[in-house]
């Protein structure tokens, strides 16, 4: 793949869509804080965390931690498995606390202690304060001796931004030496911000036969916010091809020796990730004409597609070093988290027997594999 399209540095957006830009996200986040402070009021979690935690590093961003159903704290010396978790949302929106549901629910299926960190939001704290909040915490929770994180067995996932934000810490000096997370699994995240949202937007298709719903639509929803977003996190001068920025760029000995991307077929974002799986397994990379999954839709509802490779391959170098590749059919960007009245009856079923099969796929390939 030729490098003609991509752009080199964050340009200085006109006056006009600067400020367009500033009420939409500064609306997003002063008018949503009421809504989140009543749902939180009066719809607490199902599976609330363990504990909420903070640390005199980030005073401010408070961690929460999960352990399984089966394990008991007070009573129970045995070390866990430890999965640090990043939320999404442009990196400007979300909370750890808008994963409650998914870090619980992967604590208890794979016996696994799940800590969902936390960072300050753009455009109040642009790149990369992110990246280095996200980096504070999981090194004082990595050394926080009251809780029981086996050492040796470490990985960081992410989700949307939260999947940059996990390529991106797991590439800092102090993560890689001292950590030493054996894996990072990015879900459906932006990993490469040179390529514009405009050439974005064609490299999937569009599926209007799914229904009345979000993911039948003929236009992708993310590419409503994301100049939005891209403005917000990122400085004018700033260079779109810094590893941290863009992840696809990144060394492949910066990065865990363990990878499992995971994309999902009706997101613009899609594309990208399935290009860095492809190169970090040393194959030809797909072209912008290639488009991302197939044009008609799974005929299996609710299931993964494992036998072809457009959804599913797994590498492995002479080193030992891994990259997997996961395509989720059928389903948007965030499926798993956007409101329920975005789907419809039929799509909302799908999403929910998609998430269980990939938190699964997840969990084994750890267990099974990378902690082995």
């Amino acid at each position: 793949m030729t490098d003609d399209f991509r752009q080199d540095r964050r340009l200085r957006l006109p006056i006009l869509s600067q400020l367009k830009n500033a009420v939409l996200i500064y609306t997003i986040q002063y008018l949503g804080a009421p809504t989140l402070w009543y749902r939180d009021w009066f719809y607490p979690p199902e599976i609330p965390p363990n504990i909420v935690k903070t640390y005199t590093c980030r005073p401010s961003l408070p961690i929460r931690i999960f352990f399984p159903e089966s394990y008991d704290p007070k009573t129970s010396k045995a070390l866990l498995p430890t999965l640090f978790s990043i939320h999404g949302g442009g990196f400007c929106l979300g909370r750890p606390n808008d994963d409650d549901a998914w870090n619980a629910r992967f604590a208890s299926m794979h016996n696994v202690l799940v800590i969902a960190v936390n960072y300050r939001k753009a455009p109040a704290y642009p790149f990369p304060t992110a990246i280095y909040d996200a980096e504070a915490l999981i090194l004082a929770a990595f050394e926080d001796e009251d809780l029981p994180i086996d050492k040796a067995r470490i990985a960081i996932a992410g989700f949307s931004a939260g999947g940059c934000l996990t390529l991106s810490v797991c590439q800092l000096p102090s993560i890689r030496e001292r950590v030493k997370p054996s894996a990072a699994l990015p879900v459906y995240a932006v990993v490469d911000q040179s390529i514009p949202g405009d050439i974005k937007i064609t490299t999937r298709h569009y599926k209007p036969s799914l229904g009345s719903c979000v993911r039948a639509e003929p236009t992708d929803y993310l590419s409503k916010l994301a100049p939005a977003f891209s403005w917000s996190y990122l400085s004018p001068g700033v260079n779109l091809k810094d590893p941290r920025v863009s992840p696809y760029f990144a060394p492949r000995d910066t990065l865990p020796p363990n990878i499992f991307l995971v994309g999902v077929e009706l997101d613009q974002l899609a594309h990208e990730t399935w290009c860095m799986a492809n190169k970090l397994a040393g194959r030809p990379e797909p072209a912008l004409t290639d488009k991302v999954g197939q044009e008609k839709p799974s005929a299996e509802k609710g299931q993964l597609i494992l036998d072809d490779e457009r959804y599913a391959f797994e590498h492995v170098d002479d080193d030992g070093r891994r990259v997997r590749w996961l395509l989720i059919p059928d389903q948007i960007h965030g499926f798993d988290r956007i409101p329920k009245q975005w789907h419809d009856e039929e799509s909302l079923e799908d999403a929910k027997l998609k998430e269980v099969a990939y938190q699964k796929a997840l969990g084994e390939w750890l267990r099974e594999v990378v902690w082995k």
